[in-house]
């Protein structure tokens, strides 16, 4: 089996983190969501809805590039809005894409208090590898406005695909979870 996880959750609740976790401890190759955002920002400066656009179709070439590599594993990192229908249609798509070319998808969502992930929104993992997250004062103004206008965590059993484990980390450092995540996977 190649495991390709698929990391849900809010801003700056350890998606990146667990998916580097993965990585050192299991050789699952990581693709963070802020691998493309960052690249296209720092081209153009700026991240309208045109440099959206070139995101996706970034992270698209680099899945086609994925299903030709033999990896031990994978894992894509995503900030979900879970009352968007487009959204999980992106992921039922995620599934059946990786799927078709030979991976198991798992899905993990982690979710952490707001204290825990404004915290974790200052630490320097995050401002090193998300420069668009540098501006403290406007990503947590961003993290918060966020929880207003989206519902970045799933309800009780909207999940129903068979692969998925919800895990709150508030309390779990990220090789704790990377270890939650890879004994789901032994046990499936």
């Amino acid at each position: 089996m190649k495991p390709c996880i698929m990391i849900l959750g809010p801003q700056a609740v350890g998606k990146m983190a667990v998916g580097m976790a993965l990585r050192e401890k299991y050789n699952y190759r990581l693709f963070h969501n802020h691998m493309s955002i960052e690249l296209v920002n720092d081209l153009y400066g700026q991240l309208d809805k045109e440099a959206f656009k070139l995101v996706g179709k970034l992270r698209q070439v680099i899945f086609e590039d994925v299903f030709t590599r033999d990896l031990d594993g994978f894992t894509f990192t995503y900030m979900m809005a879970f009352d968007w229908p487009s959204e999980h249609k992106y992921v039922e798509d995620f599934i059946a894409k990786f799927e078709s070319n030979g991976f198991t998808v798992f899905l993990v969502e982690l979710e952490a208090d707001v204290e825990t992930r404004l915290e974790r929104n200052k630490s320097d993992l995050r401002l090193k590898q998300k420069a668009t997250k540098r501006n403290i004062e406007w990503s947590d103004n961003n993290l918060l406005e966020s929880m207003d206008k989206y519902r970045l965590n799933s309800n009780p059993g909207e999940m129903t695909y068979e692969r998925y484990l919800k895990i709150n980390n508030s309390d779990l450092s990220p090789d704790q979870v990377a270890q939650m995540i890879y004994d789901y996977i032994q046990n499936k």
